[in-house]
């Protein structure tokens, strides 16, 4: 994958079935949009998936377009759902387990995830 110095930064009006499909582990698959401040990434998780528990110097926003169920937890466990928009500031620990259904999501990160690049 290009480094964001590499990537030519022009305005972008597209759909998700455009964007390349990246198989991250068995049940997560991720796209990415990425801009020169913020990228958004739509990921797919099948059903009992676990992100484990991590921080990151970026500030998060999620969202989930079908998103029936997902435990999040960070100080405490929360149960998110459709319609539900969550906010991580820059080193909040934090991570998820997909319930009994896909979860499709939505994540915008600034700056830019160089880590997902590579």
């Amino acid at each position: 994958m290009a480094t964001i110095e590499q990537i030519k930064i022009q305005p972008l009006h597209t759909n998700w079935t455009s964007i390349p499909v990246e198989r991250l582990e068995e049940g997560i698959e991720r796209q990415m949009i990425v801009g020169e401040n913020v990228m958004i990434c739509r990921l797919r998780l099948a059903p009992n998936v676990v992100t484990p528990a991590h921080d990151h110097p970026h500030e998060q926003n999620n969202s989930g377009r079908a998103w029936p169920r997902a435990l999040y937890h960070w100080d405490e466990q929360r149960i998110a759902q459709a319609g539900d928009v969550l906010h991580f500031p820059p080193g909040t620990w934090h991570g998820a387990t997909m319930l009994d259904e896909e979860v499709i999501l939505v994540d915008i990160f600034s700056p830019i995830r160089e880590d997902f690049l590579t």
